[in-house]
């Protein structure tokens, strides 16, 4: 694809995504990190990692808020992350604004498949990263899964599982253990009611999630289950990955 297709293409994507989100958080409250099933691992490593970085949080950050920095695409997010006492910065996954090998601890959670580029973002993801430091990714899995609901939350792609670890790879990061994550897949009738219901209603719909669905989803989070290597990805929409710079 000529340059000039692929810089438009990816100006659109993130516009997309910058549009979309806008939307959900403004009418969102902030997070506690504590309140999601990945606080019991990030609470400890965050002992040992003084110098961390999470990356496009939205307003559920999964890092605690002081003494984290942040980057999002959102002004929203990033003033009420300030606010809350992180260190936020506006800007692009694809270029951070940080020096090379500065963390200790980098996030990264349902970013990846947001983005045109996400080759460009490892890369920055891993240039910050210091020796040995901890890389935590979250993608969701099967092209075959791809749906109308991807496209609405401004995703990209979904990943192959066979291909994760020659990604990480590539970047110089290797993977030490993984576990399903996110939320099951929505019944059919479901998934085409909400999607109907987010084009004739945003507003409505987007204050229902924030406010009702979310609370309840949290309530009956599954505890992560880590295993060493790539966990048997059969029956998984989303995992989260732990990995290791090298």
């Amino acid at each position: 694809m000529p340059r000039a297709l692929n810089c438009e293409k990816r100006a659109s994507a993130i516009e997309e995504n910058r549009r979309f989100y806008e939307a959900l958080w403004s009418g969102c409250r902030l997070s506690r990190p504590e309140s999601f099933n990945t606080w019991p691992l990030i609470s400890s490593l965050v002992p040992g990692c003084p110098i961390r970085l999470e990356v496009g949080p939205g307003l559920r950050p999964r890092l605690p808020l002081k003494g984290t920095h942040f980057l999002d695409l959102s002004q929203t997010v990033v003033d009420r992350l300030r606010k809350g006492g992180g260190v936020a910065t506006p800007g692009d996954a694809t270029r951070l604004p940080f020096p090379d090998g500065f963390f200790d601890l980098v996030c990264a959670f349902d970013l990846l498949e947001h983005l045109e580029d996400d080759r460009e973002a490892l890369k920055e993801l891993r240039r910050v990263l210091s020796f040995g430091g901890v890389l935590l990714v979250s993608v969701p899995l099967h092209g075959c899964l791809f749906s109308d609901f991807d496209r609405l939350v401004g995703h990209v792609r979904r990943y192959h599982p066979g291909n994760l670890l020659a990604l990480f790879g590539e970047h110089g990061l290797t993977l030490q253990s993984s576990a399903p994550f996110g939320m099951e897949a929505a019944h059919p009738k479901l998934l085409r009611f909400g999607m109907r219901m987010l084009t004739t209603h945003p507003g409505q719909s987007l204050f229902v999630y924030n406010w009702l669905l979310l609370p309840l989803a949290l309530l009956f989070q599954k505890r992560l289950a880590f295993s060493p290597g790539l966990v048997d990805t059969c029956r998984l929409s989303e995992i989260v990955l732990f990995l290791r710079a090298n």
